[in-house]
C-alpha cells in the first residue's frame, strides 16, 4: 500500500528532519505544505526528499485541505502529521504490516497519540491516549472547516485503530507554550460564539463513525455541557478532574506545570476571551456587522450568514453541518 504524508509547517527548522525520518521508511511521498517559513525549515525538508509547496495561511483546517483539493496526491492512503509530531518505529511497523491486510470496507484509522512534555511522558490526566484519525484512503477523508478542534473524518467505510507509539513532542519553551495557546484561545472563542449566536455554518461531521468514538464524545461533552457552565466554574472543576480524578498528580511536577497550564489556564482564557469578545459586540444585531467586529479584534476573517440574528439564533446554535 502506497501512503503520502502531508505535513504543515511555519518555522519548523527544530522539528521537521525528525518528522520525516520518522515516516520515510514506510511512506511513498512527503509532502510539507509551508507558509512563508524563514528558518531553513523548506531546505532541510528537501534535502530530506520532500515535496515542498508554499501556500498562504488562513488556520490549520483551510491549510491541509488546501492540500488534499490541490496536490498530486499519489498514495493509496493518506497520513497527516504535525511538524512537532513523531511515529515511533513500533506504529511504523503496525502499519507496514497491518496496512495491506484490512479490508476494503476499513477506510481510515485512528493512531493512539501521546503528548511530552518537557521531555516527559504525560501519562495520566485524561491525556493519553488520544485516538484521533490520521491515517485514510485517498479520496475518502477531509478536514473539518473550523477555526479549532479541527478532526479529519472520513466516510464509506468504518475505521480502526492501531496500537504502536505516536508522540506530540514539541521542543520549543514554555514561552512558545503559552504564545501558541493564548492564539489557540481566540480561535476557539470564535468557535464558542459562533455556536452560541450562529454567525457562520458550522462543519460537525465529526461523530463516532467519521473518526474515533472518543474523539466525537469529547466534542459533545464539550459543546452541549462545559461551554453552557460559566467558565470560572467549568474551568476550575475541569482542572480538577483532570489533576485528582484522572490521577495528573501522578505525572510529577512537570505534569502539574502541563495540566495547570493546558488544562486550567487555557481553559479559563479561552472562557475570558468569548465573555471579552461577547461584551464587544453585545450591541449588534446583525450577523456581518458581529463578524466585522470580530475580525477586527480577532484579526481572523469571518464571513457571515446573510440573515439578521433571530431570538432563536441566540438561544440555539444548531445549524446544519458542512457536509
Amino acid at each position: 500500500m502506497s501512503i503520502t504524508a502531508i505535513i504543515l509547517t511555519y518555522n519548523e527548522s527544530i522539528h521537521i528532519e525528525r518528522a520525516i525520518r520518522s515516516i520515510q521508511a514506510f511512506t511513498d511521498q512527503i509532502c510539507v505544505v509551508d507558509s512563508g517559513s524563514t528558518d531553513g525549515t523548506t531546505d532541510i525538508a528537501k534535502r530530506l526528499g520532500a515535496e515542498i509547496h508554499t501556500h498562504a495561511f488562513v488556520n490549520q483546517a483551510r491549510q491541509f485541505q488546501w492540500a488534499l483539493d490541490t496536490l498530486d496526491i499519489r498514495g493509496e492512503w493518506v497520513l497527516r502529521l504535525d511538524a512537532d509530531e513523531i511515529i515511533d518505529p513500533d506504529l511504523a511497523r503496525e502499519i507496514t504490516e497491518k496496512l495491506p491486510q484490512l479490508p476494503s470496507d476499513v477506510v481510515g484509522v485512528n493512531l493512539k497519540r501521546k503528548h511530552i512534555f518537557m521531555d516527559r511522558w504525560v501519562r495520566h490526566g485524561g491525556r493519553y491516549p488520544l485516538v484521533m484519525l490520521r491515517l485514510w484512503r485517498h479520496g475518502q477523508g477531509r478536514i473539518e472547516d473550523r477555526w479549532m478542534d479541527e478532526h479529519m473524518v472520513v466516510w464509506g467505510g468504518r475505521t480502526v485503530t492501531f496500537d504502536g507509539g505516536f508522540a506530540d513532542h514539541n521542543l520549543n519553551d514554555l514561552s512558545y507554550f503559552t504564545t501558541k495557546h493564548n492564539q489557540y484561545a481566540t480561535r476557539e472563542a470564535i468557535e464558542v460564539l459562533n455556536q452560541r449566536l450562529g454567525l457562520f455554518a458550522r462543519d460537525d461531521a465529526l461523530n463516532a463513525r467519521s473518526a474515533s468514538f472518543q474523539a466525537s464524545s469529547k466534542r459533545w461533552v464539550k459543546e452541549r455541557l462545559y461551554n453552557r457552565i460559566p467558565f470560572t466554574v467549568s474551568a476550575t472543576l475541569y482542572f480538577l478532574w483532570r489533576y485528582v480524578f484522572q490521577l495528573g498528580f501522578l505525572d510529577g511536577r512537570s505534569g502539574l506545570v502541563y495540566h495547570f497550564l493546558q488544562g486550567y489556564w487555557y481553559r479559563f482564557l479561552v472562557g475570558a476571551k468569548v465573555m471579552e469578545l461577547e461584551r464587544a459586540v453585545a450591541h449588534l444585531r446583525d450577523k456581518a456587522a458581529i463578524c466585522a467586529e470580530l475580525t477586527r479584534l480577532t484579526g481572523h476573517k469571518l464571513v457571515a450568514q446573510s440573515e439578521p440574528l433571530t431570538t432563536s439564533d441566540v438561544n440555539e446554535s444548531q445549524l446544519a453541518p458542512r457536509l
